[in-house]
């Protein structure tokens, strides 16, 4: 078995069929598939059903990706490692944000490291639902992950800052005029809230539940820029995190009344590679505790 066989195999489980995994990994269709074939051949087992719509994961198909996804991802950060000088740094990183999170540190903080190390390859991707981070983490597959709570020790986990939340409303709403709105004042509205798994959902309702109120649903959406938008068309209100709120839209967000904020952590694989130290450092520079939901009606 090989490393290659691995990838071949990853690759076959995130596009649906050989043919479109060797288009993705820009290998030749039959090549792929006979070393798909050699590999179910050595481990005795069969590794996808071919169905006529595709190649889905068997059960043991399914066991056997979770291992070789980390061992992907052990042998990409090993090479990064042995390859790593003064001046060079190559191979890949994978990062994961807890939605909403870094929206205005994390750019910043990514530029600067591919200013550094332009040979690095860079994977980021958000993820709604904090419980389905730990389980990456845990699985090995992330080399740093952006989250409001984790169970990593003092030693992987590295506290930022805080993220304050702020309410967005519709242009002409009537609390647009305070500095800071009392949630209680929001007890006949609806609410634009996100899917039901998403960390952000759990924020509002943790609020809501303190203020002793049950919110009304408008509408379910899975990304901040839409939750903003359409509070801001009447909608409903919306809760967000005050980074995510796109440019021209900050006259509509309010900070709360008391304020509600979640620490922003960053978790990095043990041990820690040269790719993901620098990152963290390059985020540790990063302005996290300045007010920015204050700064929206200043």
């Amino acid at each position: 078995m090989s490393l290659r066989q691995y990838e071949y195999a990853l690759a076959v489980a995130e596009a649906g069929s050989v043919t479109a995994a060797a288009e993705l990994l820009h290998v030749a269709q039959p090549s792929m598939s006979q070393q798909i074939r050699n590999l179910e051949r050595e481990l005795g087992v069969t590794l996808f059903s071919r169905t006529p719509t595709g190649s889905v994961p068997t059960v043991v198909g399914r066991a056997f990706l979770r291992e070789a996804e980390v061992a992907v991802s052990a042998s990409r950060r090993a090479r990064a490692t042995a390859r790593a000088g003064a001046d060079e740094l190559v191979g890949e990183l994978s990062v994961a944000v807890q939605m909403g999170f870094g929206t205005r540190q994390l750019p910043g903080a990514l530029g600067a490291l591919r200013r550094r190390f332009p040979r690095l390859e860079v994977t980021v991707f958000e993820e709604p639902s904090s419980a389905e981070l730990e389980r990456l983490g845990r699985r090995g597959v992330l080399d740093l992950a952006l989250m409001a709570a984790c169970e990593q020790t003092p030693d992987d986990a590295h506290h930022l800052g805080d993220e304050e939340f702020v309410v967005v409303l519709g242009a002409g709403h009537r609390q647009l005029a305070a500095d800071r709105v009392d949630l209680r004042e929001l007890e006949q509205e609806p609410w634009v809230r996100f899917d039901r798994d998403s960390a952000l959902d759990g924020v509002l309702l943790d609020v809501l539940r303190n203020s002793e109120l049950t919110p009304a649903t408008v509408a379910r959406v899975s990304q901040t820029a839409t939750a903003v938008r359409w509070a801001a068309q009447g909608l409903g209100v919306t809760l967000v995190p005050a980074s995510v709120v796109p440019h021209g839209y900050e006259h509509l967000a309010r900070p709360l009344s008391p304020v509600v904020s979640q620490p922003v952590i960053a978790v990095v694989r043990h041990p820690a590679g040269p790719a993901e130290t620098a990152l963290l450092e390059l985020l540790r520079q990063e302005t996290w505790n300045e007010s920015a939901a204050l700064a929206l009606v200043s």
